[in-house]
């Protein structure tokens, strides 16, 4: 069983506002989830509109 974890610190340049930072992340994730088998949530930087943090991880039983 292989079990994968990973932080991601993402810089949004192109963000402007809470609001801005929202819709950006929610599209990525979204497409993240759609295209891999993996899970995927914010884990930090929720006040900082120019910054977040991503936790992800995956499960595969192949060995």
């Amino acid at each position: 069983m292989i079990i994968g974890v990973l932080e991601v610190d993402i810089r949004l340049f192109s963000c402007n506002s809470l609001k801005d930072k929202r819709r950006v992340i929610k599209s990525l994730i979204s497409r993240i989830r759609n295209n891999f088998n993996v899970s995927i949530a914010e884990v930090g930087d929720y006040d900082l509109w120019q910054r977040t943090h991503l936790g992800i991880a995956f499960l595969s039983s192949d060995t």
